[in-house]
């Protein structure tokens, strides 16, 4: 018995790990998911995707709580509000910057999210930031610098802009979350995939886009919703319960890393050389950045 209980831990932390990593592999496919839609423009593509989101989200916390998610999502007010929009802002500006720029440079500068949230702490929450952090962030600005030097089109400006923006709604979700610490983050993501829905309606309303698109983008979107965002999350939420925030760090690169690959393999789409080399920057910045915190006490998870 005592083996086995000196073990526990261990066995815990590796699957956590893994859970976590497979995690990351699902949300590296989202530049091939938008890559492979034909026609659908960002808004049509996340009203289906937040609808498959939804409906898996709403099955999982029933499942798992067996309480309605929309009591859930109501418990957490207006923080958990404020972090739903949040993140239907991340997915809208992810997409769009998928669309217009390289998967490449949209992954890696979604990557940027860890060091927004680290200023928002500081400036919201009052959380102390590491020298070692300040100097990560200042070498990743370096390597944003240099992933953008060479786009000069407007069009793959404003996907480099819509990639930043989507880090920040991303960084704005994740202190939602610090201050609402007791609460659960399914249901805040749960609310997102509701709240996007008639918001991606008006919009494309507006714009004059059908609400109705091909079947084949339909299914991509639907599969999106499903499997690489939502299925992503539950492994994601299951696993980082025992895994430390360092190690959650590195391994959330896996979906960074992986989705330029995927794109590559599948579509034969390269990087230029301005976002490899500031993408390496990027990545250097991040892994000094958990490499240097290895040493801070972890936080403690509720329940």
């Amino acid at each position: 018995m005592s083996t086995l209980t000196a073990t526990s831990p261990d066995v815990a932390r590796t699957q956590g790990m893994l859970l976590v990593f497979l995690a990351g592999v699902l949300w590296s496919t989202v530049g091939l998911g938008i890559r492979l839609i034909e026609e659908a423009q960002v808004w049509q593509i996340l009203i289906y995707r937040s609808a498959a989101l939804s409906l898996l989200l709403f099955v999982v916390i029933r499942l798992r709580s067996g309480r309605n998610p929309f009591a859930l999502a109501r418990r957490a007010g207006w923080i958990g509000f404020l972090g739903a929009v949040s993140l239907v802002a991340a997915y809208s500006g992810g997409i769009y910057a998928i669309q217009t720029t390289s998967v490449a440079n949209a992954m890696l500068l979604f990557a940027s999210a860890p060091f927004m949230t680290a200023i928002l702490g500081l400036l919201i929450l009052r959380e102390r930031v590491r020298w070692q952090t300040w100097a990560a962030i200042a070498l990743a600005i370096a390597g944003i610098t240099v992933m953008v030097w060479d786009k000069s089109g407007a069009t793959q400006w404003s996907g480099n802009l819509a990639a930043l923006g989507s880090a920040f709604g991303f960084a704005v979700f994740t202190i939602t979350l610090r201050i609402n610490r007791a609460g659960e983050t399914l249901p805040i993501v749960f609310l997102s995939g509701i709240i996007g829905i008639p918001i991606m309606i008006l919009i494309c309303t507006a714009s004059g886009l059908p609400l109705l698109i091909t079947p084949r983008d339909t299914s991509i979107a639907l599969a999106m919703g499903m499997f690489q965002v939502g299925a992503g999350l539950v492994l994601y939420t299951l696993g980082s319960r025992s895994v430390p925030a360092v190690e959650l760090t590195l391994l959330s690169l896996a979906e960074v890393v992986l989705a330029p690959f995927w794109v590559w393999l599948v579509i034969g789409e390269v990087p230029s050389h301005f976002t490899i080399i500031g993408g390496a920057i990027l990545l250097l910045a991040i892994i000094g950045n958990a490499v240097t915190g290895i040493r801070r006490k972890p936080p403690i998870l509720p329940g």
